[in-house]
């Protein structure tokens, strides 16, 4: 019998426990006893939706619909609550949803409420649970001739155990310089509101468009002004008296807005909704790899096809289906529809579209189809060599966070409301910050084509989001010291290319081992089944990292709710497929595939 740990207790510990649970005959003749390790003092929440961290006008951006369910679902988890904790979140009994996006601080009570209902059913299992709040574990050691690891926390406790599940979620380290106005993230977004009876009266910078931005956006907004419906149902916004000059100026290098949330036909990812398995890997080509352009043309053009059909839209079918029909292509041609001069005059464009999308029952297939397939490919991505990573980050990644990505209808209204008010702008340009230790205002350079010019803010937020890890933050050191956690090395197929990038800016990224070039992506190593993979690459079965922080070097499009139950669920089968068989855990990719197969709704 063994003792668990888990580092973190948010969304992906959840959905961790509850596929524990799910398996409990199973794995209670392997677990004596699993604790569980929080930074904070609540458990069951994790960093978004913990009101220490985020704010009532924070929506959540995710449906009823879409979130995983557990116990009960979160829109009727809703309708069961007093009416009094609805009004404190400003929700309305009659009107709850499976549809509608509510506030973070909702849907942080509904995970722990989740988290306490789990933690129950533990009670009479069998397996023993122990909860460590306000216990931040600050680094792992691991004994590989023991195979434990001993987990180390401030004040030098220590807890030894047989296996280790990392899921830290969000961890803003970001450096913060108060006195010119700087702060590395908007995290905790109380740190960026005005002092009490005092406002803004100023120009306030976000480097970002992002939905993270529109956090610092509705949040500040709400405390400079009001937003008020008029008679024909539009919404305005007015200046509080002494807040005038309020204003929020967003630095975009594109000069993007998220789209807009869209109506979806299955709200749910599948990773083989699309494609299978065996054809994934008749797929592969004479070195083993999955190449992204035959991924596209095996697997995307004829679902694509078939959603653009469905969507009235004859010309990309057509376009789609025709044999020189790149994916350069097909992301070059939506981007293009979906561009705009001017970003908020085509988010109103764009408004029309998602309210006859939402309101009326009316997918948008391309935008659902396009997410599924990127979503498939993300749980291969270890199969595509280096070269096709780096595509996929610096094309296709800029493309799903901005086109497919789908903001909040409600969101979308504040923007305009702001933006008819002229209380927000979008410059776009590429924004660097520059040195502001000694200055009482931020500088920050922006470089769009040859035109320089360099912009002085008095309050400016760094709202790119959390960014990947390498081994130098990574949080656990020993285990890099001790050679057990490693970067995250991606092997080129083709040595011109890696040879090429060598004499780039990207050189210090690539490293030869025998004949073959690998490129150094951020995150660690994992195998297919999370375990990490040490200087000798091979596999550390006691210690798995499930943070998506951690991992995104092998899992690019590994993010949100959905892929934390995805991503824990592929995890714990992985373990029943090792007590089942008797065996040791066998985590290559050709295994793990069959778990993919087996239960197609990971």
């Amino acid at each position: 019998m063994k003792k668990y740990a888990v580092i973190g207790s948010g969304p992906t510990s959840i959905y961790l426990l509850k596929h524990i649970f799910d398996y409990i005959g199973i794995l209670k003749k392997e677990i004596h006893s699993i604790s569980i390790f929080e930074k904070c003092d609540i458990l069951g929440m994790g960093m978004p939706y913990n009101p220490h961290t985020t704010d009532l006008y924070n929506l959540s951006n995710i449906s009823s619909e879409e979130l995983p369910e557990l116990d009960i679902s979160f829109a009727n988890w809703l309708k069961k609550q007093p009416k009094s904790k609805l009004n404190a979140w400003g929700i309305d009994k009659e009107k709850i949803s499976k549809k509608e996006v509510y506030n973070r601080l909702a849907l942080g009570q509904y995970f722990q409420s989740q988290y306490q209902t789990i933690i129950k059913k533990f009670s009479n299992s069998g397996i023993i649970i122990k909860e460590f709040p306000k216990t931040q574990i600050i680094d792992i050691q691991y004994n590989r001739t023991t195979e434990t690891a001993t987990l180390i926390a401030h004040k030098n406790l220590e807890f030894t155990c047989d296996k280790v599940i990392i899921a830290t979620g969000h961890v803003w380290n970001e450096e913060d310089h108060p006195a010119a106005g700087y702060y590395g993230s908007p995290w905790p977004i109380k740190k960026v509101f005005p002092k009490p009876n005092t406002f803004h009266n100023f120009t306030v910078g976000t480097l970002g468009a992002s939905l993270s931005a529109f956090d610092v956006v509705s949040s500040l907004a709400r405390r400079h002004g009001e937003f008020k419906e008029t008679n024909n149902g539009a919404l305005i916004f007015e200046s509080f008296k002494g807040a005038e000059k309020f204003k929020i100026v967003m630095h975009s290098e594109n000069g993007w807005l998220p789209h807009l949330q869209y109506e979806q036909e299955k709200p749910i990812r599948e990773i083989y909704r699309h494609l299978n398995r065996e054809a994934v890997f008749n797929a592969l080509d004479a070195a083993g790899f999955l190449r992204i352009e035959t991924f596209f043309h095996k697997f995307c053009r004829k679902a694509l096809a078939v959603a653009f059909k469905k969507d009235g839209m004859p010309t990309m079918e057509k376009k789609v289906l025709e044999g020189d029909c790149s994916f350069s292509d097909f992301v070059e041609d939506m981007t293009e529809k979906h561009e705009f001069e001017n970003a908020f005059e085509g988010m109103r464009m764009e408004m029309e579209k998602s309210k006859q999308s939402v309101q009326h029952n009316k997918p948008i297939h391309w935008k659902e189809v396009t997410d599924d397939l990127m979503y498939a490919l993300n749980f291969h991505a270890e199969l595509m060599p280096a070269e096709d990573h780096l595509y996929f980050h610096k094309k296709i990644m800029p493309f799903l966070m901005n086109v497919i990505a789908a903001m909040p209808i409600p969101s979308g209204n504040l923007l305009l409301a702001l933006y008819d008010a002229g209380k927000i702008e979008m410059i776009s340009g590429h924004a660097e910050v520059l040195e502001t230790k000694n200055d009482p205002y931020t500088k920050v350079t922006v470089s769009n084509g040859d035109a320089q010019e360099i912009l002085k803010y008095d309050m400016f937020i760094d709202c790119r989001g959390q960014q990947p890890i390498n081994l130098k933050n990574y949080p656990f050191q020993s285990l890099v010291k001790d050679g057990f956690v490693t970067s995250s090395q991606i092997k080129f197929e083709s040595t011109t290319k890696a040879k090429q990038l060598m004499g780039s800016d990207k050189s210090h990224t690539i490293v030869k081992k025998k004949n073959n070039f690998y490129y150094n992506f951020d995150g660690i190593a994992i195998d297919s089944g999370y375990s990490i993979m040490d200087s000798h690459g091979e596999a550390i079965h006691n210690i798995h990292d499930i943070s998506f922080t951690h991992i995104t070097g092998l899992r690019p499009y590994s993010y949100g709710l959905q892929a934390c139950e995805a991503t824990s669920g592929i995890l714990v089968s992985v373990w029943v497929k090792s007590i089942e068989n008797n065996t040791e855990i066998n985590a290559n990719m050709e295994n793990i595939t069959e778990i993919y197969k087996e239960d197609i709704n990971l």
